[in-house]
């Protein structure tokens, strides 16, 4: 294991038995509640490492079964797994409310302007119905994608198609549509589509 690996792993198992300790308090405020997630979310939400998604501004509906999904292992997980175990599931609604409250700051990240171009297209027509305004909306309760982390994206796609994470049947059959008709390059330039929020 890489120097920069066990770093990383270090400070992700260090925050989680913070944020596990902060949760056995009782009577804890939703502020409190989400301020326990910034060693790996970042404060107030908006993630400052590739590999960890920023949280800011989703819905409260999808924090909350995201969370529960952790807990009941029904979403595959290095870490969330255990730290949701120290959650009860009106502790996860407190700390959706928290987190749809917050305003997410999109990072700058390089990404190819062609490639975006086109990814603006492919999203329009295989995502926009689900992760609206050009996937900026929260509201459909299915996840921001615009400004999250192109690392993080790559990850999630790849425990999608490994079958360790669970694809929602429309989402399977649209990226069935798109990689039967684009191939690897549709996702790559949906991915830096993604990316360009930071540069807006």
């Amino acid at each position: 294991m890489g120097t920069k690996i066990k770093m990383m792993s270090a400070a992700v198992l260090t925050s989680g038995m913070l944020l596990s300790g902060a949760a056995t308090a009782s009577g804890a405020s939703a502020d409190a509640l989400g301020y326990t997630c910034a060693g790996c979310h970042g404060f107030n939400g908006s993630s400052k490492g590739p590999a960890t998604p920023s949280i800011a501004g989703a819905s409260q509906e999808y924090i909350t079964e995201t969370m529960k999904g952790y807990k009941d292992g029904s979403i595959a997980s290095t870490i969330m797994g255990r730290i949701a175990k120290g959650y009860t599931d009106e502790q996860f609604a407190l700390m959706g409310e928290f987190f749809a409250k917050q305003k997410l700051v999109v990072p700058k990240q390089e990404f190819d302007a062609k490639l975006a171009k086109k990814g603006a297209k492919f999203h329009d027509k295989y995502c926009e119905k689900c992760h609206a305004e050009g996937a900026t909306s929260a509201e459909d309760d299915s996840g921001i994608l615009a400004g999250q982390w192109t690392p993080y994206l790559e990850y999630t796609l790849s425990d999608y198609h490994a079958g360790t994470r669970e694809m929602g049947k429309k989402m399977k059959k649209k990226i069935k549509k798109l990689n039967k008709k684009e191939g690897d390059a549709g996702m790559e330039a949906l991915l830096n589509f993604y990316a360009s929020a930071g540069s807006k």
